[in-house]
């Protein structure tokens, strides 16, 4: 398989974004990081660069979404092309719809889905252009069924992601374009702080089980495989009054 040596990796300046940045950059790739923290970003970049073929940076809001090709297209410029571009810029706001919190629940997809959209757009656009490429979508487990209460929005966010790396998938089979979704489960993140649950993975071994599925370049992914991919098989088809008992 050809080594993806040029990744932009969006929401780079914390978390999964961050961990997955120092994971690529000791393997010596090219890296573009973007994220709305750009003080944190030059930091990083200056950990970095000793051990990564080169790391650019940018600032980027992904809900201005007028911004998000202009960014993606300066940071291709700087690298000289993109290989890959991981979308996984998010947020883990939201409460019970009806509950007079709906900003929360907004804020949540804006940025979750329609931000991913223009990602999407905007990294296709450029590997169209190139006639290659890869494109990682972050999605979740909170994808497959809709989740309650405060996680309502979010889960429906995620759904949105993965259906469009599953339509992108159908439309560029047998191209040199490849799409792959990514479903983290529970990764400890500041997105899931405060969640108290056994299937906990620590940041470390949860930014591991990331890169190994990015490279791995398949279709779908829980993330990491052990004891996600048994959970994302069984949330998918049981009925609902048994998957309700797990969520």
């Amino acid at each position: 398989m050809t080594t993806r040596q040029k990744i932009l990796i969006t929401g780079a300046s914390s978390g999964l974004g961050e961990g997955m940045a120092r994971e690529f950059a000791a393997r010596g790739r090219s890296l573009a990081l973007a994220a709305r923290r750009l003080d944190r970003l030059e930091a990083l970049a200056d950990e970095l660069r000793p051990s990564a073929s080169q790391v650019a940076v940018s600032a980027l809001d992904v809900t201005d979404f007028d911004a998000v090709p202009v960014v993606f297209g300066e940071l291709r410029d700087e690298l000289g092309g993109l290989d890959r571009v991981i979308v996984n810029a998010g947020l883990g706001k939201g409460a019970p719809i009806g509950t007079g919190k709906a900003h929360a629940n907004i804020e949540t997809v804006q940025t979750n889905l329609v931000g991913a959209l223009a990602q999407a757009e905007a990294a296709m656009e450029i590997f169209r252009a190139q006639n290659y490429g890869y494109l990682v979508l972050v999605s979740s487990i909170s994808g497959i069924r809709g989740l309650p209460k405060a996680q309502t929005a979010y889960s429906a966010s995620k759904a949105g992601v993965t259906a469009i790396g599953q339509g992108l998938q159908a439309e560029l089979v047998n191209s040199p374009i490849t799409v792959s979704v990514v479903a983290p489960g529970y990764i400890e993140t500041d997105i899931n702080r405060g969640v108290k649950t056994a299937l906990m993975a620590d940041t470390e071994s949860g930014v591991a089980a990331m890169v190994t599925a990015i490279e791995a370049e398949k279709g779908y992914s829980p993330v990491p495989a052990w004891p996600w991919t048994p959970i994302a098989a069984a949330l998918k088809y049981l009925p609902g009054f048994v998957t309700r008992r797990m969520i």
